[in-house]
C-alpha cells in the first residue's frame, strides 16, 4: 500500500496532466463540429481495424463448421443435377417406387452423392491412394465411384465398417471413360506418374475436332464403374499425335481437382449399377 501512495505521489503531476488533457478534449470534441469529424474518422477507423482483427479470429475458429456446411451445399447440388435422375420407362412399371422422385415427379433418383472426409491422401506415388472416413457402415462398398468438389477423384477398392480406401486417379491402374465436351468424342483417361496436376487422354480419333482449352468430362460408357456421365475431369492443355502411323491423338489434360488440398470427396452410390453388372456377368464368352 505503501509503495502505491509513493508511486501516486511521484506521477501525480503527470496524472493529472492526462485527467486535463482528456477534459480537454472531450470539451473541444462536444463544442467543435470539425473536431467531431475527426474524431468520428479516428474513431471508425481504431474500431473498423479491432472488428477486422476480430471477425478474422473468429473466422478461423469457425472454418470447420464452414466447411461442413459448404460440403452439405454441395452433395445438395450433386443430389440435383439432371444426370443423378433416369426417365421412367413408358411402358414398363420399372419397381423403383421405394427411391426418391425429382421435384418434377418425371423420374427416380439414380445417383446418390455420399460426403466423406478425406483422412489420408497421397499425390508423389507413381500409384496413389486415397483413404475416407466413411465405410461399409454408411453405404460404402467397393467400385463405388468418388467425386470431390471440383471433378472426378477415383474409385473405392476397398471398405472396412467407418473406412474406404480409394485409388485415385493418380494411380498408374486408374483407367476412366472420359469424353470431349464437344463432339462427345469417348476415350480413356490415364495417368502417366509424373504431373499430379495432369492426366492423359488417348485412343480419341485424329478425325475429332478438338483444341486446347476444351472441357473433358465422364462418359456415360464404362466398363469399371459408373461415374455419374458429366462430371468434370479437366480441361485440354496439349494435342499431339501418338506417331504419323496412329490414327488416335494423346491428349494432355489439366485436372479438375487439385489433388494437393482434396478435404472432402462424395462417394457416389448408383442404384443400378448392381443390376447392370449382373446382367453383363451373364454374357455367354465364346
Amino acid at each position: 500500500m505503501r509503495n502505491i501512495i509513493l508511486f501516486i505521489r511521484r506521477f501525480f503531476t503527470f496524472f493529472m496532466f492526462l485527467v486535463l488533457q482528456g477534459i480537454s478534449w472531450a470539451i473541444l470534441v462536444k463544442y467543435s463540429k470539425s473536431h467531431q469529424a475527426v474524431f468520428a474518422e479516428a474513431a471508425n477507423e481504431v474500431t473498423g481495424k479491432v472488428s477486422k482483427q476480430y471477425n478474422t479470429v473468429e473466422y478461423y475458429f469457425e472454418l470447420k463448421k464452414t466447411n461442413e456446411q459448404l460440403v452439405a451445399e454441395i452433395k445438395r447440388l450433386y443430389d440435383e443435377r439432371r444426370s443423378s435422375f433416369e426417365g421412367a420407362d413408358s411402358s414398363t412399371q420399372v419397381k423403383l417406387d421405394s427411391m426418391l422422385r425429382d421435384s418434377t415427379h418425371k423420374g427416380f433418383r439414380r445417383f446418390t452423392y455420399l460426403p466423406a472426409k478425406v483422412v489420408n491422401n497421397s499425390v508423389t506415388n507413381e500409384n496413389n491412394y486415397i483413404t475416407l472416413y466413411r465405410g461399409r457402415l454408411q453405404g460404402v462398398h467397393p467400385d463405388m465411384a468418388v467425386v470431390g468438389p471440383d471433378g472426378i477423384v477415383g474409385r473405392v477398392i476397398l471398405a472396412s465398417d467407418n473406412y474406404s480406401r480409394v485409388m485415385s486417379l493418380l494411380n498408374h491402374k486408374s483407367n476412366v471413360n472420359a469424353m470431349l465436351k464437344k463432339g462427345y468424342v469417348s476415350g480413356i483417361v490415364e495417368w502417366d506418374g509424373k504431373d499430379p496436376s495432369y492426366v492423359t487422354l488417348r485412343n480419341i480419333p485424329k478425325s475429332a475436332d478438338v483444341k486446347r482449352g476444351d472441357t473433358v468430362l465422364t462418359s456415360n460408357i464404362s466398363e469399371q464403374l459408373s461415374y455419374p456421365p458429366g462430371i468434370m475431369v479437366g480441361t485440354v492443355t496439349n494435342v499431339a499425335a501418338d506417331n504419323a502411323a496412329s490414327n488416335f491423338f494423346t491428349i494432355r489434360v489439366k485436372t479438375s481437382t487439385n489433388f494437393y488440398s482434396l478435404q472432402y470427396a462424395y462417394v457416389v452410390q448408383d442404384a443400378s449399377w448392381a443390376e447392370q453388372k449382373k446382367l453383363e456377368a451373364q454374357t455367354p464368352k465364346n
